[in-house]
């Protein structure tokens, strides 16, 4: 009874059982459908927007890890750009310092990568599109800044080849074995005017003269090449003369044996001759000269080695007395 609906007919004056026409019927059941399908729709819009998919689920996972691992990927990309700013300050420093030659330019260093960008249709990707192509550009400076800096690494080792060379070839340690000098480092004759031996007259001495006796090792006092030997005798009796480069010469005067031939190429220590008394000498020793550029210079400035600060100045100071040269 419940079920069932009644209206009153007015022309048989009593309660009657409604019926459903056909269209009714059929109408009602689209309807009932209809709400069914709509209902359905919310309840899987609804569904698949809070709670998602096994494989949605797995997507929503991989995409937050490749997230946070772009995040990581530019957290590195920032420390090895700090690393290579600071390797970039560190050869400015050495090309400044150590060389003294004008560092890289910092515009060239700070320069960015011109042209097309190539990493547009990452601006279509939403979250970590920007994220990456931040890193990609990052990447790309990093990369022109390693070669840049690689060319300037090249540029220091250059540098630093040619620096060992100089330091190699300028004189620097003394003309005669260091025992031998220490027994006759009381006997010296310095660069500057000074009494001729034989002459008896003051005379410009463009060198220093080494106390030794005949038959010392004489070595070269730089890396170098020997242009001149002199065998015959004259005033510096057998002599030899080595071109060092840079501007650099020195001669090596009175030597009783010559042991480099012209044209060799010599190295800093390396045996060239033994001291003795040629030409107008008047007792073994040995006449040292150094020239820059052509002009004489005092060789007190270049012996550096094997003495301590005050051995040095006594060197020196004997150096400088106003005595007789040797020859």
């Amino acid at each position: 009874m419940k079920n069932e609906k009644y209206i009153y007919n007015p022309h048989t004056l009593q309660y009657e059982k409604y019926k459903l026409s056909p269209k009714e019927k059929v109408k009602r059941s689209v309807q009932f459908i209809s709400a069914i399908i709509f209902t359905s729709v919310i309840m899987f819009v609804l569904a698949y927007k809070f709670y998602p998919t096994p494989k949605e689920q797995i997507l929503t996972k991989e995409n937050e890890m490749y997230k946070f691992q772009v995040a990581n990927l530019g957290k590195k990309v920032n420390v090895i750009s700090q690393k290579l700013e600071g390797l970039h300050e560190k050869d400015s420093e050495v090309h400044r310092m150590i060389f003294g030659v004008k560092p890289m330019d910092e515009s060239y260093w700070q320069g960015g990568i011109g042209g097309h960008d190539k990493y547009q249709y990452l601006d279509n990707m939403e979250d970590s599109g920007k994220a990456i192509k931040e890193a990609h550009i990052k990447a790309d400076q990093l990369k022109l800044k390693m070669e840049i800096q690689k060319l300037s690494l090249d540029s220091l080792y250059g540098l630093a080849l040619n620096k060992e060379k100089k330091l190699s070839s300028i004189p620097s340690i003394k003309p005669v074995k260091e025992d031998e000098l220490q027994k006759g480092v009381k006997f010296l004759s310095g660069f500057g005017m000074r009494i001729h031996p034989i002459h008896k007259i003051r005379r410009f001495h463009k060198g220093m003269d080494f106390t030794a006796p005949k038959g010392t090792d004489i070595q070269a006092t730089g890396d170098g090449k020997v242009v001149s030997i002199n065998k015959v005798g004259g005033g510096y009796g057998k002599h030899v003369l080595i071109d060092h480069g840079y501007g650099y010469k020195t001669l090596y005067a009175h030597m009783n044996t010559i042991t480099v031939k012209q044209g060799e190429r010599v190295k800093k220590g390396q045996k060239i001759g033994l001291v003795g008394s040629t030409g107008t000498s008047t007792a073994p020793h040995l006449h040292y000269e150094i020239w820059i550029n052509g002009n004489a210079v005092n060789p007190i400035d270049y012996v550096l080695d094997g003495l301590s600060p005050k051995e040095y100045r006594e060197l020196v100071k004997r150096a400088q007395q106003d005595n007789q040269s040797f020859d």
